[in-house]
């Protein structure tokens, strides 16, 4: 076999994000901006005609560390902007595994998703494997929350995470992408000191949990007014724990009127929001207009794949 190429989508979590790292609930669905990666074999490793630099490239580096001997060229293609709170860096990592297992004739969706967590944890110091479990396994996922359907478990040290696949009725959203990029762990160990040192913000956490809780039942009866409310109650959560911006809550204030909620998606600092709507493109010419760049995807998306 002289080459292999996988693909596997950006994600969007609608609720849950940094609370989950504390083992409460979150819910993610992935969307149809996806990541995909060729591979072939080589005398030399290089990712896009490049030498592999650890530092430019991290989770690429701890993969083959770990799971590729020998040279190997690497060609990738995203149309997930980097730095956005849209999972590019689970779909890569969520890509690259795919199509390494599938070139050595394997095809394990949990040992995929591991990987890919592990690849991610490794790289910025501290995650959830929210993002890469919606990578690839595609279509809705909760995690910590029980009524849905059990695809694996996740640990690290004295964390444990429960990935379930939940049903996620068609819906359409509209990310505002800010143009800042946000990397992920500075955030998350930002929440962690907050959290560590102010009972308050384990309030705040807690109450995350519970809302997230409550937004699944909407979720699963479709009712999107509910959830939409919730989206919006979220995101007000995560800016007093400090990691929304300006510009993030500019473009979900835009995006209200039209919208049955928003909230920033992601780490925070920078990179996106997401409206839940029916009103698309009012959406997309509110966001354009307060600075952001708007994608308009829809639910229901596969995960990681091989592709001919």
């Amino acid at each position: 076999m002289a080459s292999q190429t996988a693909s596997a989508p950006g994600k969007v979590i609608l609720l849950g994000e940094h609370a989950v790292v504390y083992g409460k609930p979150a819910l993610a669905i992935a969307i149809d901006l996806r990541f995909r990666c060729k591979i072939a074999p080589s005398d030399s490793v290089r990712i896009n005609g490049l030498e592999i630099d650890r530092a430019k490239h991290p989770y690429t580096s701890h993969i083959l560390s770990e799971h590729w001997k020998g040279g190997i060229e690497i060609e990738t293609s995203s149309a997930i902007p980097s730095g956005s709170g849209l999972g590019s860096s689970a779909a890569l990592c969520a890509s690259l595994n795919a199509a390494m297992m599938a070139y050595r004739g394997e095809s394990d969706e949990e040992t995929c998703a591991r990987r890919s967590f592990d690849a991610e944890l490794k790289a910025q110091g501290s995650a959830s494997p929210v993002d890469t479990s919606a990578s690839v396994h595609g279509h809705g996922i909760a995690v910590n929350l029980e009524g849905g359907t059990p695809i694996w478990d996740i640990s690290h040290g004295k964390r444990r995470w429960s990935i379930s696949h939940i049903d996620i009725p068609r819906m359409t959203l509209v990310i505002g992408h800010t143009g800042i990029s946000a990397p992920t762990g500075p955030l998350v160990a930002k929440v962690r000191r907050y959290y560590e040192h102010s009972n308050f913000a384990k309030d705040m956490v807690n109450e995350i949990g519970s809302l997230t809780e409550d937004a699944a039942k909407a979720l699963s009866s479709g009712d999107r007014v509910g959830l939409g409310s919730m989206m919006t109650e979220n995101h007000k959560l995560l800016s007093i724990l400090g990691v929304s911006s300006r510009e993030l809550d500019k473009l979900v204030q835009a995006a209200l009127p039209y919208s049955f909620g928003a909230k920033l998606t992601g780490a925070g600092g920078g990179g996106s929001m997401v409206a839940l709507t029916d009103r698309p493109d009012k959406v997309c010419e509110a966001i354009e207009r307060h600075g952001g760049r708007p994608y308009i995807v829809s639910s229901g998306q596969p995960g990681a794949m091989v592709e001919k």
